[in-house]
Formats: C-alpha cells, structure tokens, sequence
C-alpha cells in the first residue's frame, strides 16, 4: 500500500541515512557482534551526518526539528540495515525528551551538545533484577544529604550500559510517597561508587551493548535531578508512548526487510523442479506476512501522525507495541521455516533477524503488560 506519511525532504534524508549505513555500519556489523559492543566512533559519525538530535534546539546542535518522522526513518533504515546493534534508536526516541523537555537552563548547556554530537551516549536505567515491567516495584535509592542524593541499587538489562557517558537513573527519593516518590537523576561516567557489571550475553542483538549497572553510595550533585523531584514515575509515563511507538516502527520494518528478502529466496529456491514460491502454501505463507506487515505499517503512521500533534495515547502505543511486535515475530517465523535448513544457519540473513526480532515482545513493556493496559482502558 502506498505511503503518505512522508514529504520530499524526508524522503530525501532517508537517503542519506540508508548511505550512511550502507558505507559505515553494514561492512563492520558482523565484527561489533563478536565484539558485543559498537566502537564510539560510529556514534561520532552519525552524529555529523544528522542522524542524532532531532528535537534538540539548534543553539545546542540540534536540528530544533520536533517532527518524529525523522526518528521514524531513522529506525527504519537501521532495520532495514540490519544494522541492530547501534543504539541510536535509544538516543533519539528514549532519552531526547527527558534531556529536551525534562532539563533546565544549565542541564541543557551541559549535555545537549553532546547528546546531538555523538560525543555523549545515554541511556536510562529503570528495569532492576527484581522488578521487570514493574516500575513502582524500583528499590533503588536516593536520599538527599545537602546538595547531593547517595544512590543505592542495582539495574539490569540497560542498553547502551557499556557505552553511556550519562545515565537517567530511576530511584526511590520517598519511600513513603508510592508512585509520587520515584525521581529521575542522571549520574555521570566516572563518578565514584558507579560501577558497570557485565556486558550480557543475549539470544540477539549481539553488538547491542546491553549491561547491568551498580551504585554504591553515589554521590551525585542535587543539580543532576531532571524533572520535578517526586514526579518520576508521571515523567516515565508521559515518555512511554514514544518508547512504545518506536519498537512498534522497528517491527514493522524489521518484518518488511525480512518479507522481502524471503520472497526473493522464494523465487529463486527450487524444489521438485520448481521455485518453491510457485506452492500455494508459500504464497499464501507470503500473502498472510505481507498483509499483516501492510495493516501494521498503516496503524504505526497514523499513530505517528497523533504523536507528532501531541494526541497519541497510553493505550494506542500499547496496541501498537503489542500487535506489530508479534506481528514481527509471526513473520520471522514464517520466514525462517520457508528457508528450510538454511533457515537454521546463521550466515543466512534470516537467522539473526529472526533471533534478533524476539525480545521485542517483551522490551518496553511485555505483551501481558500492554494488553493490560488496553484492557485497563476499556474500563475493565
């Protein structure tokens, strides 16, 4: 189905982005999953050519360009790329709205310019070993003394945990307070009693560096709360919807480039002396695929179309987190079964798409979780 969603320029900028995968991220990929881990340089590259600080102001080096279009096609040329271990998509979707919209005057001074350069990596830390998708179950703490908080706690399964220079940590600032006692503080690289734990060993996205984090009375300076302090947690669910919009644009094109390829290994795969796309059962295999990637596509971009107006809702994102992730990992699986063996060895495409695809269910909020959600918004 034909695409309205984008006009000349952009499409113009997704050229370039496709360019610059092409030349500096595809021929190094398969090194970065040995390595688990993407050289900060690529980060610096991309930083030059635009692909970082959309939304933040140009006086800081950012583009002043508050249109998620461009976030959009960014993530969709890093899927088409297969290019899964840059954390660009983070940076961009995550983490630009608690730097942009969450900072002050001298917060923004401090890290903006980094942030759009390529020169200062973020993530944030909200998952902990015990708590998973239960974020008001968070134990890690931070009491006031002065001008500083000490931070105690642990978090886990943080991407871009290796690489961040700058870390948005969620902690208990009043135990007594339930959802109103959560805070956002960012503790930087270096500060002492930050340590980060092991690069994790993941069934995919194996160049993503994705780490625990431990703090240990951490000393970090009272003017690093970003946001209200208290208000973290309505913080956390303002920004979530784009979160979940932007794995709901992942999976969508993650399944996409996978659809296409195979129908080209269907055309091209003989079997009983013919292409295997001429049985019924693989074109009708492909038919399902293709449809479901059309509707999902389709639901995205109007959900981008609300996000950009400021209308997306909690329970729209969470639709579109839910479906087209198990959209993406219904088409992997398909894909993978219509290569046959080859479908099993990971120097076929498929392989690694199709591992990679699996934990989208279940990052930003499992299905269970956004189901929940939904069905909270019926009024049930």
């Amino acid at each position: 189905m034909k695409r309205e969603l984008f006009d000349a320029d952009q499409e113009l900028f997704r050229e370039s982005v496709a360019e610059f995968l092409k030349r500096e991220v595809q021929p190094f990929h398969d090194q970065w999953e040995k390595d688990g881990v993407v050289p900060r340089q690529v980060w610096l590259d991309a930083g030059r050519v635009g692909l970082l600080g959309h939304g933040v102001p140009e006086e800081y080096g950012g583009t002043g360009v508050h249109d998620y279009r461009y976030n959009q096609i960014v993530n969709e040329e890093i899927c088409r790329a297969h290019a899964t271990g840059l954390g660009i998509t983070l940076q961009n979707d995550v983490m630009a709205p608690y730097l942009v919209d969450l900072t002050n005057d001298e917060q923004k001074k401090r890290w903006l310019p980094g942030f759009a350069s390529g020169e200062l990596i973020t993530a944030i830390a909200m998952t902990e070993p015990g708590t998973g998708s239960d974020l008001q179950g968070i134990k890690t703490s931070a009491v006031r003394d002065g001008d500083e908080f000490v931070l105690n706690g642990a978090k886990t399964f943080i991407t871009n945990g290796i690489n961040a220079d700058l870390v948005v940590v969620v902690a208990q600032t009043d135990p007594e307070a339930g959802a109103q006692g959560f805070s956002l503080i960012c503790v930087e690289r270096g500060t002492p009693g930050f340590e980060r734990g092991r690069n994790l060993d993941k069934v995919g996205m194996k160049a993503q560096d994705t780490a625990e984090l431990f703090f240990d009375d951490v000393r970090v300076p009272a003017a690093n709360l970003i946001g209200t302090e208290g208000q973290g947690f309505i913080h956390l669910m303002r920004n979530l919807p784009q979160e979940r919009l932007s794995i709901a644009t992942c999976a969508v094109a993650s399944a996409d480039f996978m659809l296409q390829h195979t129908i080209e290994y269907c055309r091209d795969r003989t079997a009983f002396g013919r292409p295997i796309g001429r049985f019924q059962n693989t074109r009708f295999v492909l038919a399902e695929s293709a449809t479901e990637v059309d509707l999902g596509r389709a639901y995205v971009d109007r959900a981008v179309q609300l996000l950009n107006r400021g209308e997306l809702t909690v329970e729209d994102a969470a639709k579109a987190k839910w479906w087209t992730t198990e959209m993406c990992n219904r088409v992997m699986d398909r894909c993978l079964q219509l290569h046959g063996g080859y479908g099993y060895m990971m120097e076929y495409p498929v392989a690694r798409a199709w591992q990679d695809s699996r934990v989208q269910t279940i990052f930003g909020g499992t299905t269970e979780i956004m189901k929940e959600i939904v069905g909270r918004g019926l009024g049930l």
